[in-house]
């Protein structure tokens, strides 16, 4: 074995000793640990998942949804149609407002399904699109 073999191998059996003595050392995985935990339907922990995310009743304004597209559409990032933009929102516009309801729903190009508003109901996406179509014709 030459020499360059021989260092490699000295080399690789130091890293190989220095991972498993840290994967020995129990305060890296407190360390790393993640901080919430997973509860799967049908442990006891699923029942009060539920509870915490029932329904409050109220929806929110289409105004009020809008404020969380902002960071879109109102500078247009990602090709999304500024509000007031009515050169921008008339083919849109043209194509239907189910067209519209389905594309902030679904997604639709650089938009994102939701525009990440996971917490947003259809009907508040909805209404949300009413008010940018209603501020932009």
């Amino acid at each position: 074995m030459n020499n360059m073999k021989k260092l490699s191998l000295a080399i690789l059996g130091l890293m190989l000793a220095s991972v498993v003595a840290i994967a020995a050392d129990s305060t890296i995985e407190e360390r790393i640990k993640p901080v919430g935990s997973t509860c799967m339907a049908g442990e006891d922990c699923a029942a009060a998942a539920v509870a915490v995310a029932a329904d409050t009743g109220s929806a929110r304004s289409g105004e009020d949804v809008y404020k969380k597209c902002t960071v879109c559409h109102a500078t247009g990032a990602a090709g999304a149609p500024k509000l007031g933009d009515k050169a921008a929102w008339a083919p849109r516009i043209g194509k239907g407002i189910d067209v519209l309801y389905s594309s902030s729903i679904k997604g639709f190009n650089g938009m994102p399904a939701k525009g990440l508003c996971f917490d947003c109901s259809d009907d508040e996406l909805k209404a949300a699109v009413d008010y940018m179509v209603n501020q932009s014709k």
